[in-house]
């Protein structure tokens, strides 16, 4: 069963930062381009940026400028850089495979609030 190990979330208010850390099986790692995805309170989960596995970024619109998705290949561990925080950033945020593995990691809550 893949495991993911997601780390970094946390409250922060609107307009602040946080770097989301996703430690990823090696060998899935270095195969896939991988994702960072979220799901809000009784919505569903939804991807919001990938990179293929030579480093190649794609944000979704309402991030486009504000988060950054970043790979070491080396430690096998993905990043997103989240800036710019609003309260509708707030989920629980997963990393996976862009075509997701069956198995989900716990994710990282992100609340952002005044």
């Amino acid at each position: 069963q893949v495991q993911f190990v997601e780390s970094g979330g946390g409250l922060v208010q609107p307009g602040g930062s946080l770097r989301l850390s996703c430690v990823v099986p090696t060998d899935i790692f270095r195969a896939h381009t991988m994702a960072w995805y979220r799901q809000a309170p009784g919505k569903q989960r939804d991807m919001v940026a990938f990179i293929s596995v030579d480093g190649h970024p794609f944000h979704i619109n309402s991030v486009e400028g504000r988060f950054t998705i970043s790979r070491d290949n080396a430690a096998s561990t993905l990043y997103l850089q989240m800036n710019d925080l609003r309260p509708d950033d707030t989920a629980v945020y997963y990393c996976n495979s862009w075509t997701p593995q069956p198995s989900w990691g716990q994710g990282t809550q992100v609340t952002v609030s005044s």
